[in-house]
């Protein structure tokens, strides 16, 4: 079964992205874009790896997505859309991708919740979890400069961001 799902959510995180990359529209495109990522971040649970699967949300899906919708507000890319309202139709491939994402989670959760009431002989040990300290130990003394070069790239984005939501039509600034 577990499987199964994976095979589902992969096709769920493909589609997503193929719908992230054709959107014309940048905001509807993040949408994509987020529902893929927390169908990456189901898979990765499904792999028995919780803690990537809560970077993946909490990193990915969340502040790396706002920081996108930042920079798309800043640089006021124009209003393909302005004065009309989304259509059902519209919010249709969105949903069906979240549902299939949220229903695989679940089916996942509740498989294993049985399997773990069903299994009567004791789980082997499980492999001895690394703690989220050593986590951070390890990113941040042995590959320091690279999250050190990581937020340096976020700032020039988002500086340019700036500078080009400064200009106007006609290649001038404001």
């Amino acid at each position: 079964m577990e499987q199964i799902i994976f095979y589902i959510l992969a096709g769920v995180a493909v589609i997503g992205t193929i719908l992230a990359i054709t959107e014309k529209h940048p905001v509807h495109a993040i949408l994509y874009l987020v529902t893929s990522l927390f169908s990456i971040a189901v898979i990765f649970y499904l792999l028995t790896a919780p803690l990537v699967a809560a970077f993946e949300v909490i990193l990915y899906a969340g502040a790396i997505m706002v920081l996108f919708l930042f920079v798309i507000m800043m640089l006021d890319l124009g209003h393909p859309e302005k004065g009309i309202a989304p259509q059902w139709r519209q919010w249709l491939p969105a949903l069906a991708l979240a549902g299939v994402s949220i229903a695989s989670l679940a089916a996942v959760i509740v498989s294993r919740h049985a399997s773990a009431a069903a299994a009567a002989a004791p789980a082997p040990a499980p492999a001895p979890a690394l703690p989220i300290r050593e986590v951070a130990r390890h990113l941040f003394q042995d590959h320091g400069l690279a999250v050190e070069l990581v937020s340096l790239q976020l700032l020039f984005a988002l500086v340019g961001a700036l500078y080009l939501g400064k200009q106007s039509k006609g290649g001038e600034t404001k």
